[in-house]
């Protein structure tokens, strides 16, 4: 099968044997979407060689414990556990300590022909959810995740530094949970997308303004200006979730979280089912957020395309 592979500090479309495990449903890759976690890999993020890719649907061709799901449309969380340890045994394989990643740790990725993944990982997608729409399940889930982690209250006025695309997801999933939702970025045409939605938008030569005014800011740019944006924005004891992932070292003020008594929390994952009601439920809007669509065997290309500033989302059609 094709598959777009990152060795040797090379990427490249590669042929190389479908996956076969008994243990594991085995997919069909419909469509997957480049995210930003696979630029920064080819930048040496998390030390991955293999097949990337992690957002994706397809459709299941074997699952031997699961006969049930053959035949149909799924997307898969990404995080594949032992299926043993006090994590695993409460349905929560986020960080299980033998965990694989799906195209990040340990597990070839979703930018190929096939793949293979847990069947208990597997969602079936609703009929009235486009393929298009459903590569976005595990981005909107991660930034839908927040909420299990922070407490957000129509009253909650809270902050997203970010115009991305998991800046606008976060801004769009938590306007639903808030009243006071604010997306702050560099560019008003990015700005835009989120649209009607209850979201009131600030460029960042504007954010000033609003110091030290929010419960809760969310850092979606990637960035150490984000980071220490979001300190200017927080009120004493405000908290502050980390969303983005960057290969690098940050450098941050530790001495305004203490003095402020900042409350920093980590964001990863999120579960895909509360997504997947999202996009049944037209609650959230995602085609706006796509820039490009290529072929997988224009891998290398979209890769490069992803990486220019200003591009939301490329997918790619892994079957013409």
């Amino acid at each position: 099968m094709k598959a777009l592979r990152f060795e040797n500090n090379q990427l490249k479309l590669a042929e190389i044997p479908k996956p076969i495990k008994e243990s594991e449903a085995v997919v069909r890759v419909l469509k997957s979407g480049i995210c930003n976690t696979d630029v920064e890999i080819v930048k040496g993020y998390a030390n991955f060689q293999g097949t990337i890719g992690h957002e994706f649907v397809g459709m299941v061709e074997e699952a031997k414990d699961a006969p049930n799901l053959i035949g149909k449309r799924v997307v898969g969380e990404i995080n594949a556990g032992c299926g043993k340890c006090e994590l695993c045994l409460q349905n929560d394989a986020r960080h299980c300590p033998q965990r694989t990643v799906l195209g990040i740790v340990g597990r070839d990725g979703a930018h190929a022909e096939f793949l293979t993944l847990p069947m208990r990982n597997l969602f079936e997608v609703p009929e009235n959810i486009s393929d298009v729409q459903a590569v976005f399940v595990e981005p909107l889930a991660a930034a839908f995740g927040i909420t299990e982690q922070v407490k957000i209250v129509p009253e909650t006025r809270l902050a997203i530094i970010g115009d991305g695309k998991l800046g606008n997801l976060c801004a769009q999933s938590l306007a639903l949970e808030s009243r006071n939702v604010f997306l702050i970025g560099k560019h008003e045409e990015k700005l835009n997308l989120v649209g009607n939605r209850n979201i009131e938008t600030v460029l960042l030569k504007n954010a000033k303004k609003l110091n030290k005014s929010f419960e809760l800011v969310v850092e979606a740019s990637g960035s150490e200006s984000g980071f220490n944006l979001a300190l200017d924005l927080l009120k004493p004891r405000g908290k502050l979730v980390l969303k983005s992932t960057f290969h690098g070292e940050a450098k941050w003020q530790a001495w305004r979280v203490v003095v402020d008594e900042i409350t920093i929390v980590g964001s990863r994952c999120g579960r895909f089912q509360p997504a997947l009601d999202l996009l049944k439920n037209n609650l959230v809007a995602v085609e706006s957020l796509i820039s490009e669509k290529l072929s997988l065997t224009d891998g290398v290309k979209a890769m490069k395309i992803a990486e220019q500033k200003g591009v939301m989302k490329v997918i790619l059609s892994i079957t013409n």
